[in-house]
């Protein structure tokens, strides 16, 4: 139960011209909790381009919206606890536009004691005094005194995924790279293909047995007319055709299809591609329940690093970070304690990477460590456990112990938390996309445009 208590005023504890309201500034929740409550999706109130093209200065909030917030007043304040509603009229004179601050009152203006009924006066009006709203709300009001905790309603969480079209407007005014893709012969893989050339975002090259690759196209009604095709017999084939068009500069960015990742990094650790720097995955995390982009790294190439692995892996997740618009990324070293214990070599090899940063061995970024994940991404768990540093609760990169740590916790956050997941291996010359089918296709755009990104800022 809550700690917020609830007190009503019976019939005869009213009187005419008593007052009760609210003030609220409007906000894209509220608009999106009515919506996903009231299966109200009028785009006039979610979408603030078509607000504007039907005149209107924003978004608006529903009208509805305006009168269950007299349904609050009534149902907690006055009366309160124990109220009937017996009817509303309302009448709309503008539209709340979001961001407005609205002052909501009911103000009581007739009584009837035989029913105890009550009418009240309900109005509503913005920051520039301007009225949103009038009209009449009938309650039968309760007659005995109740005083009580607030109920719980539950928790309510609205999810959205704005970062990762900040990612795809940022390639907007990027040139379109020629990407190969190693053995796309399934109907994930060519839908991809046609997605990031219809945005713009890539020129595809299909590497792969071309008649298998052209039969799904036509089992899907797939056009791919328009994409270059390398015929190869089989997938190993298309994996080492298609790091030798991105080792000649044919293609800038190469992309996994529907071959299995080790066959791709196998052609890829074979080829020139390899630089000193050790290669690596990182996922870009859209989390809704975070509040900002997070990188995983690695949770996808390399199985049990090493200290010296780690510093490289962590060195080419601060490199992104840096492309993706973070100047200093806070670089959070994950362990299952926050303390250094000599029995659990991720606490070593955290406190060890920390003194490499000081020391300029890893540069870019500030790192902290070892940090369970509480303290890494809440600040009240690290107040509670009174760990003070810069990178506790505000973490942009987790660093993870090992791939089986990083993959649970990148699928967790995917299919528990509603997360969508881009990933790109870098490491290499060129970035490598790698997408599985399970992937959505705003998930699948969003690890091309960081492709993009990369390939942009090697030029």
């Amino acid at each position: 139960m809550s700690a917020i208590t609830l007190q009503n005023r019976c019939f005869d504890e009213i009187d005419i011209g008593d007052y009760a309201g609210v003030q609220h500034t409007l906000s894209m929740r509220d608009i999106q909790l009515f919506a996903t409550v009231a299966g109200d999706f009028n785009p006039t109130h979610l979408e603030a381009a078509f607000a504007n093209h039907a005149g209107f200065s924003g978004a608006t909030a529903p009208g509805m919206w305006l009168g269950a917030q007299i349904s609050g007043i009534l149902g907690s304040q006055l009366p309160g606890p124990g109220t009937v509603y017996s009817g509303q009229n309302l009448q709309f004179h503008a539209a709340a536009i979001l961001g407005d601050t609205l002052e909501i009152s009911v103000t009581v203006r007739e009584k009837h004691p035989e029913s105890h009924l009550i009418s009240f006066d309900c109005l509503c009006r913005n920051q520039h005094g301007q009225t949103i709203m009038t009209g009449t709300a009938k309650v039968i009001a309760p007659t005995d005194r109740i005083t009580l905790a607030r109920p719980d309603a539950g928790l309510v969480s609205i999810q959205t995924h704005h970062a990762f079209e900040a990612l795809l407007e940022r390639c907007n005014d990027l040139p379109s790279f020629s990407v190969a893709i190693a053995h796309p012969c399934d109907e994930s893989s060519l839908k991809a293909a046609i997605a990031v050339a219809a945005h713009h975002l890539m020129q595809p090259i299909l590497v792969g047995p071309a008649a298998k690759i052209q039969a799904m196209a036509a089992q899907y009604q797939l056009d791919i007319s328009a994409f270059r095709l390398e015929d190869t017999p089989h997938s190993h084939a298309a994996a080492s055709r298609a790091v030798e068009l991105v080792t000649s500069g044919e293609a800038s960015i190469l992309m996994k299809g529907s071959l299995h990742t080790d066959e791709l990094m196998s052609a890829v650790v074979k080829s020139s591609l390899r630089t000193e720097r050790r290669i690596s995955h990182v996922f870009i995390m859209d989390v809704p329940t975070y509040h900002k982009t997070l990188l995983v790294t690695d949770a996808a190439i390399n199985i049990h690093p090493e200290l010296l692995d780690k510093a490289d892996i962590c060195q080419n997740a601060i490199d992104l970070a840096h492309i993706l618009g973070i100047s200093q990324p806070k670089v959070a070293i994950l362990s299952a304690v926050e303390t250094i214990n000599p029995k659990i070599l991720s606490t070593l090899e955290a406190a060890s990477l920390c003194k490499m940063a000081d020391r300029g061995q890893i540069k870019g970024g500030i790192l902290d460590g070892p940090l369970a994940l509480d303290n890494a991404i809440s600040y009240e768990s690290a107040r509670i456990k009174q760990i003070n540093s810069p990178v506790a609760g505000d973490a942009d990169i987790l660093l993870v112990p090992d791939l089986e740590a990083g993959n649970i916790l990148a699928k967790q956050l995917t299919f528990m938390s509603n997360a969508d997941a881009a990933g790109i291996v870098l490491g290499a010359h060129v970035p490598i996309v790698l997408t599985s089918r399970a992937d959505n296709d705003r998930t699948k755009l969003a690890s091309c445009a960081v492709a993009c990104l990369i390939a942009q800022s090697k030029l």
